[in-house]
Formats: structure tokens, sequence, C-alpha cells
């Protein structure tokens, strides 16, 4: 049987997760929820008993769980791996924002673009001369496409973004909303009375499926161009600067600032609100905890953390110290007045 869109009864979904029934074959489910909902016709899953217990509790309809716990009184399909099961159901109950085919009466499309017939241009959009839009793209309402974007196969332009020109996007991209790339990088040169705005000229180039979140912005380059590799994850609210350089399958989280001509290299981790100061180069598999602050070149792979950002393990135990600094200054001071006093009657 083909997976599809809910409702559906709680047989059909122990077959398509090869599952072992435990409950009625006909009860009809509308929806994933989490295992704190009171959700009758729901169903969440449980890899913990916490979370099993969560559920039992709040009266979830039904019930994924992990081939070593306990029974249950709920409903449920027992599953090697119940995590999986469930994201099966939710990527079932996916949908896309509306949007008609082709492109809308209110959208503004200059005659020099280039847009495939199967890509979709919202209402009230607009797409600057130079442009191109490829095969089954997505531009949804009052977004903007500068002059010279390029924008591959399957891209998605949610409301409100803004693309300033010279971006070009690789395939099954997502932007998000109120994200703008291309906006000018942050440099300045004072001349003696002020400062003066050095000309930013360069372009942003964002690999193939990467996702960028909601009201990120991604500076274009004072020449050449800030990059983002292919599957490349950033959340929302991040700062990327000019001429940063991003690898594949990297992941930044919400904060993130990064100052310009950072380079960050593949499989890394960024956690939320890391700061990095201009210029650093972040090697592979580096993961840098929350709040961390990158002063100076990390090359080898590992976990980070702190400020500045040290072996994780360092760091910890460094901060372990903090609650005992106030009795560690009174011991010393009490041991510099002992010397003091031997010294003095010495």
């Amino acid at each position: 049987m083909t997976p599809r869109p809910a409702p559906w009864t709680l047989g059909q979904i122990a077959e398509w997760v090869g599952g072992v029934l435990d409950g009625p074959a006909d009860l009809v489910l509308n929806r994933p929820v989490t295992a704190a909902s009171n959700d009758p016709h729901g169903i969440a899953f449980a890899e913990k008993e916490a979370f099993l217990a969560k559920a039992e509790t709040n009266g979830v309809g039904a019930i994924l769980i992990g081939a070593g716990l306990r029974a249950t009184s709920l409903p449920s399909v027992r599953v090697a791996k119940p995590r999986e099961a469930f994201a099966l159901l939710l990527h079932l109950s996916q949908k896309s924002l509306p949007i008609a085919g082709g492109i809308h009466p209110t959208a503004v499309v200059a005659d020099t673009t280039e847009v495939h017939e199967s890509a979709k241009i919202g209402p009230y959009a607009v797409v600057e001369s130079g442009a191109k839009i490829g095969a089954g793209s997505r531009i949804y309402a009052h977004a903007y496409i500068g002059e010279d974007c390029v924008l591959g196969q399957d891209v998605v332009v949610y409301p409100h973004a803004v693309l300033y020109r010279d971006v070009t996007i690789g395939d099954r991209s997502i932007v998000h909303s109120g994200t703008v790339l291309g906006a000018d990088g942050f440099g300045y040169a004072w001349n003696g009375e002020k400062h003066v705005k050095v000309p930013q000229v360069g372009g942003v180039a964002i690999g193939e499926d990467v996702e960028i979140g909601a009201l990120t912005t991604i500076d274009r380059a004072t020449a050449g161009e800030t990059r983002l590799g292919d599957d490349a994850k950033v959340d929302n609210l991040v700062q990327i600067a000019h001429n940063c350089s991003i690898g594949a399958h990297s992941i930044v989280v919400g904060q993130v600032g990064l100052s310009g001509s950072v380079t960050v290299g593949e499989h890394v981790v960024l956690g939320g609100q890391v700061g990095v100061t201009h210029g650093v180069t972040i090697g592979d598999r580096v993961q840098l905890g929350g709040r961390s602050g990158v002063e100076r070149d990390i090359l080898e792979p590992g976990a980070y953390f702190g400020t500045p950002a040290r072996p994780f393990k360092e760091a910890v135990r460094a901060f372990s110290l903090v609650p005992k600094l106030p009795e560690l200054k009174q011991r010393i001071e009490a041991l510099e007045r002992a010397i003091e006093k031997r010294d003095a009657n010495s």
C-alpha cells in the first residue's frame, strides 16, 4: 500500500512502517502530534519511557513505540525506530503554501527575464531584468528578485524575501520570509573626517539543497562572492557578512554572527549566538557550543566552547570554577595576610 496524506488508519500506518500492530486496525488518525497532546485523533511517538508515560497521561489517540519499551494500554505500533516512523507521517502531513501556476497578473516581471514555463510567480512579486527562474521554482507574494539573479530548479522563495542582485541559488534550495540576500557588505574607510563607503560590487552564491531561515541576512561580497555550499542549513536571525564562505553540509543556528571574510569548513556546526571575528578560519567538522566567541583560527576537528573558544572539556573545567571564584579569592587573600604576618614576625 502506498502511503498517502491523512486521514490514516492505525492498520495502514503499521503496514507502512513495518511495525507490529496492537490495537484496532480501523482506528482513524488525522495527524502526527506530540506525546503531550490531548488529541484522540493524533498519533505520537515514544522512544523513551518518559514520553510513553506522558502520552498515556494526556490521552493521545495512538503511539509509535520502540521495541524495547513496556506494553501500553494505548493503541500502538511497535517499531525498531519510532522517530523515523514518525518522520514518515510528518512528511505525509506537509502542506505547501498555496500559489497558482504561471505568473500572477499583479506580478511585475521585466521583459528581459527568463522564467521557465513551469515556474510560479505569486501576487505582487517583482522579478527584475536579467534574472533567470528555473523549472518548478516558486516565487511567493511580495518577494523581490533583483537584476541578474539566477535561480535553479525547484527553488522556493517565500513571501517578502529579497534578493538584491547577482544572487545565484542552486537547485531545491529554500529562502524563507523576510530574508535578505545580497545587501551591501559593511565596509567603510575613515578619511580623517568621516566614514567613506567602500563599494560592494560582488555577489552571493548559494549551493544546492540549502535552506535559509526567516529574517536572516547574507551580505554581498565586496568583490567576488559570499558563498554557501551544498546542503548548508542556516537558521532564522543569522548574520553572514561579506566574503564569508560556509562549506557543504554545515549548520548555522539562530543568532549566529559571522564577521567579514570568515571561512567555515564542511560539516561544521555553529551553535546559537556564536560570534566569529573578521577573517577567522574554522576547519572541517568543528562543533562550536552556543554563545562561543571565536577570535582565532580553529583548524582541528572537535567540539569547542567558550569565549575565547577552547576545546570543550577544557572549557567546561574552566567554567566549573567560576562559582568558586569568590571562595578562592577569600582563601588567597587569607594566605597573603598569613604570609605578610609571618614575614613581619620573622
